[in-house]
């Protein structure tokens, strides 16, 4: 079993217990997740440090093993995978996470007096990060884009990076795709059961 930071509150769940009860497609996929993790082609080296600095702040993740967020990100972003609609008052996605990796690294250098984000220390990137989700920032770069939209773009493709992994449902007790099996109690007492037979149990 394994979870981001060998951290959770399900001990001995292991989503990969349940491997054989997927079909075929729905294996392929969730595995690869584990044991493909794409190349970084989107993201130069500079953008890279910043933002895997930045998705390890608003992740949680401070040491290994860590959900590699922000290769998933890439990959994404690389094949223009996008999510089909944009905020009218925004650029696109691939230039917004662009803006937001050169923001990180104003803000620590400006107000927060650090030789960048990445290298700044826990309590000032997280507190750079505060004031990011609170549409807070400002000058430079973020004088170029709605700061508040900016962080529900970023966040989306974080979220959905993190969530998608194995090692986060885990974490967090999912039991994965039910398909083909399917659900038989559905949450509910009338049935006999709310929760299913494979269902992990929260410490």
């Amino acid at each position: 079993m394994t979870t981001p930071q060998l951290r959770g509150r399900y001990p001995g769940f292991d989503v990969l217990a349940q491997v054989e009860h997927w079909d075929e497609a729905t294996r392929r996929v969730v595995l690869d997740r584990l044991e493909k993790v794409p190349p970084f082609r989107f993201f130069d080296e500079r953008e890279r440090t910043v933002l895997k600095s930045f998705c390890d702040v608003v992740t949680d993740q401070h040491e290994e093993p860590r959900i590699p967020v922000l290769a998933y990100v890439d990959e994404k972003l690389f094949q223009g995978a996008l999510d089909g609609w944009q905020y009218d008052d925004m650029p696109d996605d691939r230039e917004t996470w662009r803006r937001v990796a050169t923001g990180l690294d104003e803000a620590a250098r400006g107000e927060w007096r650090a030789p960048s984000f990445a290298e700044a220390p826990l309590d000032v990137r997280a507190d750079i990060v505060g004031h990011f989700a609170e549409g807070k920032l400002r000058g430079g770069v973020w004088d170029t884009m709605n700061v508040s939209r900016a962080w529900k773009v970023v966040m989306r493709a974080v979220l959905s990076a993190f969530y998608s992994h194995p090692w986060a449902w885990n974490e967090i007790g999912f039991g994965g795709p039910a398909y083909p099996r399917g659900y038989a109690a559905f949450g509910s007492p009338y049935l006999g059961s709310e929760a299913e037979s494979w269902e992990a149990k929260e410490a």
